[in-house]
């Protein structure tokens, strides 16, 4: 036998460790259903903040071994240093940021993409994954009131879809050299923070930026932007783009959509919105009633991960004219030359060519199959109990002393504060948000609006119910109590 005959037997033997048989993917399964039952069979009595000063640290002087230390060690790893530390997502007492959700269904939905590994960036080689994807991308087309003409993709979140979103405008106006040094674009104070990082990643610095003033609920002045658009025309300036939110990040506020969209078309600028929060509040009456306008954009960014409670990473971009869309990322290379010749369904864009992915993890699982599986009414009924949250944890802070809250909300978010009978307010609020972290059992985070610091409560989780608002409530007075006497 030659000698490289016995090593690659001896490879083999090595290698297929990685291919489990069925006995050991069983005994792997039921350890690893354990761990996740455990999880959340537990999450009630959980905080929804871990105080822990190490943050995990022992996880850094845990090298990769040659030889490995089995996944019962290997979970208890998770359960010490990552599933204990920071801020508890999955608790319905999480109340900060916009909290996404780790629906179970999703989770099996990634087990099985994960499994099976189907590709989802071109059709050629994953027809039925990238069907599923397009399937969602015009149901939600649909609900945003976008025409057959739309296009668009699952994103890894609202972050890559915006900027996905800016480089097909900046391709479609032809917005290079110095013509961007005169392009404008426009957008409140309050626009997410993805919009600058996109406009810098797209080569667009030199753009100028108009921030629209907003009204007293923190929307966007319809008649200021307007005003803004003018004055730049007459001063030989080129308007762009107008950007809009439908569901602010800091106050949860949406932007007038309709008229907004009116006056873009008006003036011929690309009309964008990010709705990756407030987007599927459209499955409600109340909300669908607040997003009239979304349909006049040209772009529109919505997040499953957000308000349909899917795991981290699920974002979706919808363009209008989805010729666009595809104009501005199609590729195509000499190794891909099957994918090309197999001619393929000309209903079905490839994802690959309308984002900046090639290789394309098939998230879509994650959303499809908990839709086929219980349906749309669970999630209508969870976002209008959102909506309702909101307005009664606004109602009741209002009538506790010592706290401010600010407008009614227009979907699940809440800001307050409390202002102490002496002292700064600021210091006051600062030290409550610390105070609340030390004691873990709720989650808010923070915020500055117009100088002054603000605490947020987002009602987002498919979890968070009104035992929850209540016992944040009860969390908020009696520490608020407590430092006000100190």
């Amino acid at each position: 036998m030659k000698p490289e005959t016995i090593d690659l037997d001896a490879l083999e033997t090595a290698a297929r460790q990685l291919d489990p048989d069925a006995r050991e993917r069983a005994r792997l399964m039921k350890a690893v259903f354990a761990y996740a039952d455990r999880y959340l069979e537990s999450l009630p009595d959980q905080p929804a903040y871990f105080d822990r000063p190490d943050n995990g640290r022992a996880l850094r002087e845990t090298p990769i071994p040659e030889e490995g230390i089995g996944l019962d060690a290997a979970l208890e790893l998770l359960r010490q240093h990552v599933d204990t530390v920071g801020i508890n997502p999955t608790s319905g007492r999480f109340l900060g940021y916009i909290p996404g959700g780790g629906l179970f269904h999703a989770a099996l939905g990634d087990f099985l993409a994960a499994v099976t590994n189907r590709y989802a960036g071109v059709f050629f080689a994953g027809p039925g994954a990238v069907r599923i994807e397009n399937l969602l991308i015009r149901w939600m087309a649909r609900l945003a009131g976008y025409p057959e003409t739309a296009a668009g993709y699952l994103a890894a979140g609202g972050s890559l879809a915006n900027l996905t979103a800016i480089v097909t405008a900046r391709d479609d106006r032809g917005l290079e050299g110095d013509a961007i040094a005169r392009a404008v674009v426009y957008f409140t104070e309050h626009v997410h923070h993805s919009v600058n990082k996109a406009l810098r990643l797209a080569g667009l610095r030199r753009l100028a930026r108009r921030r629209i003033p907003v009204d007293t609920r923190y929307r966007m002045d319809a008649a200021a932007l307007e005003r803004a658009i003018e004055a730049d025309r007459r001063a030989g300036l080129a308007p762009w783009m107008v950007i809009a939110s439908a569901g602010t990040t800091n106050t949860g506020s949406v932007d007038p959509l309709d008229t907004i969209g009116q006056i873009a078309a008006a003036h011929g600028l690309w009309y964008h919105i990010d709705a990756a929060y407030g987007g599927f509040f459209a499955l409600c009456e109340d909300g669908a009633a607040l997003l009239r306008g979304m349909n006049r954009s040209d772009s529109l960014v919505m997040d499953p991960h957000k308000t349909l409670f899917l795991p981290y990473g699920t974002g979706a971009l919808l363009v209008r004219d989805g010729q666009k869309l595809h104009a501005a990322h199609a590729a195509e290379a000499d190794y891909l030359q099957d994918t090309y010749a197999d001619g393929g369904d000309e209903t079905e864009l490839s994802p690959a060519d309308l984002s900046p992915e090639l290789t394309k993890h098939f998230r879509g699982l994650r959303l499809w199959l908990p839709l086929q599986v219980v349906g749309l009414a669970p999630f209508r009924a969870a976002l209008a109990e959102k909506l309702l949250l909101a307005r009664y944890f606004h109602e009741r802070m209002r009538s506790v002393d010592g706290f401010e809250v600010g407008p009614a909300p227009d979907l699940s978010v809440v800001i307050y504060r409390y202002v102490p009978p002496r002292g700064d307010a600021d210091a006051f609020n600062e030290r409550l948000a610390e105070a609340l972290r030390r004691d873990g059992r709720i989650f808010v985070s923070s915020t500055r609006l117009n100088g002054q610091f603000w605490l947020r409560m987002a009602a987002v989780g498919f979890r968070t119910h009104r035992e929850d608002i209540d016992t944040a409530i009860e969390v908020l007075e009696r520490t608020a109590r407590r430092l006000a006497a100190l």
